[in-house]
């Protein structure tokens, strides 16, 4: 389908996912898919807040501009962008801006025929990814039965597989592959993907997860200063962040989160970086690890069950961003802690 005709943007690349999106089924027993194309309850999503149509119209079309005139407002009108990204952007809009702003477009642009020649390799990684296929969404109607959407799953993977053979696959990749196949192309959603791992998370997804564990030390550190009552409680029982965290940073809150937070969340990531995932998570535990519910946390176990069931009430999209953005975290505090985790790394390599 293609939107606004009169506008040069790759509209007609983009997979529609709207407030009038509902996947029409000709099966009355199969339930009814929700405009992201989750059957009923899968989001997490309790009571959803909906903008009128026609702010999101008027958002649609302020955004249409923006990405008509990128480069002047990546340059000189970031801040105003970073806002507008924050305020969430518009459901038709969501798959040409992501690829902006993570310069996916570019990346495409300046390798064109690359992505067809990796699809039409065969890898050795394929069965591998081929078995996670079923594992991933299973009840959203791209992915819940072999169809179009596994096999362009299967495609993004398997080429990903052969682009960086140092990093190959990893199951925590099929989760954001499928959110970005929901708002983009096969061809768009590889080099999303691309810029991702190269860009966002480099590292995360190595053997040896070296990156992820750097990062939860540096969120171990942050914890202390932001909610120095929670660190003290995870230190007492002995609870390292890799215990609950790796699953919300490899796979970018997609599995844990109901889905209208976390395409809020990718919304502030794909413009903000990896600050955005150090928000989201302290934020978690500040909603959910409470002075009365860490009274009840008697130990690890009752702990890290909390944050496996997180309460739905307070991730929903409108008290949850907003929290997020009322966190106080500066890059400078995350820089600042990266560079004192780092140091002691090397420090530790040293004396090995």
């Amino acid at each position: 389908m293609e939107f606004y005709d009169d506008s040069p943007v790759r509209l007609n690349a983009v997979r529609r996912i709207d407030l009038d999106y509902v996947e029409k089924s000709s099966d009355p027993t199969k339930p009814k898919a929700d405009k992201y194309g989750f059957t009923a309850g899968v989001t997490k999503t309790v009571a959803e807040s909906s903008l009128p149509v026609e702010v999101l119209r008027e958002r649609e079309q302020k955004w249409i501009k923006m990405i008509r005139n990128w480069d002047t407002w990546m340059t000189k009108k970031y801040p105003k962008l970073k806002e507008r990204c924050r305020k969430g952007i518009p459901p038709a809009m969501r798959g040409v801006a992501w690829q902006q702003l993570c310069g996916a477009d570019k990346l495409r642009d300046d390798n064109p025929g690359l992505f067809g020649s990796l699809v039409s390799q065969s890898s050795e990684w394929e069965h591998v990814i081929v078995k996670d296929l079923d594992r991933t969404f299973p009840f959203h109607d791209m992915f819940s039965k072999p169809g179009s959407g596994q096999e362009d799953l299967l495609m993004v993977l398997k080429a990903y597989s052969l682009y960086d053979t140092e990093v190959g696959y990893c199951q925590a990749m099929a989760p954001v592959s499928a959110v970005l196949l929901m708002h983009m192309t096969m061809e768009d959603a590889f080099w999303c993907l691309v810029s991702l791992l190269k860009n966002y998370v480099k590292g995360y997804y190595g053997e040896k997860l070296e990156a992820v564990r750097l990062e939860g030390e540096i969120f171990k550190g942050l914890l202390s200063k932001v909610l120095p009552s929670i660190s003290k409680h995870m230190e007492k029982h002995h609870i390292d962040p890799l215990m609950y965290m790796t699953e919300w940073f490899m796979c970018l809150f997609s599995r844990n989160l109901p889905f209208s937070s976390v395409l809020r969340i990718w919304d502030m990531f794909f413009c903000e970086g990896v600050k955005v995932l150090f928000r989201t998570a302290l934020t978690i535990l500040k909603l959910t690890l409470t002075s009365d519910v860490l009274k009840e946390c008697e130990g690890m176990f009752e702990t890290n069950d909390k944050l496996r069931n997180l309460p739905l009430e307070l991730m929903q999209e409108d008290k949850f961003i907003p929290a997020i953005l009322d966190l106080e975290l500066s890059v400078k505090q995350i820089e600042k802690e990266h560079k004192s985790r780092a140091e002691q790394e090397t420090k530790a390599i040293t004396v090995r």
